[in-house]
């Protein structure tokens, strides 16, 4: 993690001695950063895991009741060095809320009498906010930042104290991290969840030398996905979908070829890769490895990666937007024994 700023870690500091006054998880309100991607998240698992319909995190719902499930379902890399938002700003209090949450930790005094005085100014005494602004009670909210909990450069670039927006107003325009569809829609991208991209070979467990190996991936496992991100406090949503397009295979060897010559297989007809039946032993695999040299006593390791598209539909928005490509992959052992011909 960065090193923090010494102002940020005495903020930190704070909070652990309030800790227990706090629901777990969340983080400096106002001050310092609203939470993560999941920190705050609601529900018996982690984000991405099976059976999580909806929760709530960092101010915004997620739903990834259609997204990819099973023990090896993982997280998109992008094809680019595109990565998703490092931090945002998103409604997070009512008045009521918020003045519980920071008035116990200014009692603390663990910040500080100074710091703890300029607080009070711009929140109780009209600096620019009176008393929380309770007398605006269901017309707004209070909004915080937020932070990619993997800490990415520029997670901490978000540092606006918590500020006020009207209903129906937009934030202020020199917050250009401010929550939108469009944003809503790239963190959606860093919760889709895809499944693995173990390939079924023929022959299974061991193959051959010079004896074409057909590949393919079993096409109920792989459909879209998707993940819809919203606020409902702002009526705004965005639903981002990933779509396989290919599959790429690396033989783990030079001494192989690839068919199609490239190695990477498109999608035909909603498949990828042709599964092998009885008769097609003198037929060239659409997908697939011929190995050239045996694996000796170990074995090589392929890797199969899929390609998906990514695309995503939201509030105001009309159509498809696209979004950079994502590739997910996994490594699996190929033994090849040295044997010029088998029938099959």
């Amino acid at each position: 993690m960065p090193v923090m700023k010494p102002g940020r870690l005495a903020v930190v500091m704070a909070v652990a001695l309030a800790s227990s006054l706090f629901v777990s998880g969340q983080a400096w309100a106002g001050y310092g950063h609203g939470g993560s991607t999941n920190g705050d998240a609601e529900g018996p698992d982690k984000p991405g895991g099976d059976g999580i319909a909806s929760a709530t995190a960092s101010g915004i719902v997620y739903d990834r009741s259609k997204n990819g499930t099973g023990a090896k379902a993982g997280a998109m890399t992008p094809a680019t060095n595109w990565t998703p938002p490092a931090c945002w700003y998103a409604p997070k209090y009512s008045p009521e809320e918020f003045k519980k949450y920071v008035e116990p930790i200014w009692q603390a005094e663990s910040t500080g009498y100074q710091w703890d005085l300029e607080q009070k100014k711009r929140y109780v005494d009209g600096e620019p906010y009176k008393n929380f602004n309770l007398d605006k009670a269901g017309k707004g909210y209070w909004w915080t930042s937020f932070s990619n909990e993997s800490y990415p450069p520029g997670w901490d670039s978000c540092e606006k104290p918590t500020f006020w927006v009207d209903k129906g107003d937009p934030p202020p325009a020199d917050i250009p991290e401010a929550i939108t569809p469009e944003i809503l829609a790239k963190l959606a991208y860093a919760e889709v969840r895809v499944p693995g991209t173990e390939v079924t070979l023929a022959p299974e467990g061991k193959t051959k030398v010079n004896l074409p190996t057909w590949a393919w991936l079993n096409d109920a496992e792989f459909k879209p996905v998707s993940v819809r991100a919203s606020v409902p406090e702002l009526a705004i949503e965005a639903t981002t979908t990933a779509e396989p397009i290919s599959l790429k295979i690396d033989p783990g060897t030079k001494d192989a070829e690839t068919y199609p010559a490239s190695g990477v297989c498109p999608i035909e007809n909603g498949k990828i890769g042709e599964p092998y039946a009885k008769g097609k032993s003198d037929q060239t695999p659409p997908c697939g490895v011929k190995y050239l040299r045996s694996s000796g006593d170990g074995s090589y390791p392929l890797k199969a990666t899929v390609t998906w598209k990514i695309h995503w539909t939201g509030t105001g928005v009309n159509g498809e937007k696209p979004l950079p490509d994502g590739e997910f992959g996994a490594d699996q052992d190929v033994i090849v024994e040295e044997i010029q011909s088998i029938n099959r």
